[in-house]
């Protein structure tokens, strides 16, 4: 589990195709002497598990499922990727709560300066397009966000000088891939519509809805 909120940036020093899964090995601009091996890493934001660590520099197995559905198969060394440890109980909770399982990439379609911030316009498929909201939480890279507008299959989100510094989003160009996570809340919402149940008024008065 995680918040969103990105700790700092890695840079990829290598990526090693095992068959259809891979290794990366990333140098870690965050602090790792609290990490141990099988700790959980949010990599743009998708949950790897640490497997070997030298000080700053660990590495996470990467399955043909993530590389499928990530960016994370376009990188190469010297690429930077967004960095943030598991949430701790006690820690504090800045963002959403983020699972670390991206459910598939968007493409940047424009940036537009407006006074200091950045608004990124991010084109996605239906699959995922029918779970984002305006007004809604979505993790772009692993970083939470707030959902300005949808409209036609694209949605718009209002970066800020800090994120933008202290993210990749900062270097992203048009025509990039990003990582999306949409909010889990909606996918529970449709899987219980589509149960043979359903909800009906008989199911709300039921549980105390009236």
């Amino acid at each position: 589990m995680f918040t969103g909120i990105i700790e700092g940036l890695g840079t990829i020093k290598r990526l090693s195709m095992k068959g259809t899964d891979a290794v990366l090995e990333i140098e870690a601009g965050i602090e790792m002497a609290d990490v141990r091996l099988g700790d959980s890493i949010a990599v743009n934001g998708a949950c790897l598990t640490v497997t070997a660590k030298n000080q700053n520099i660990f590495h996470a197995d990467v399955s043909a499922e993530t590389l499928d559905k990530t960016n994370l198969k376009q990188m190469h060394p010297g690429s930077k990727v967004n960095l943030e440890k598991s949430l701790r109980v006690g820690g504090y909770l800045g963002g959403h709560f983020v699972l670390g399982h991206v459910d598939g990439t968007g493409r940047i379609l424009s940036k537009t300066q407006k006074s200091g911030s950045v608004i990124f316009a991010i084109q996605t498929d239906e699959a995922l397009a029918r779970y984002i909201v305006e007004k809604g939480s979505v993790a772009i890279d692993g970083i939470s966000l707030t959902i300005n507008k949808v409209e036609n299959g694209r949605f718009y989100a209002n970066i800020i000088p800090h994120t933008a510094e202290k993210t990749t989003l900062l270097v992203k160009k048009e025509g990039d891939l990003v990582n999306i996570e949409t909010d889990i809340l909606g996918k529970y919402v449709e899987k219980l519509l589509q149960s043979p149940r359903g909800i009906d008024n008989n199911f709300l008065e039921k549980h105390g809805f009236k």
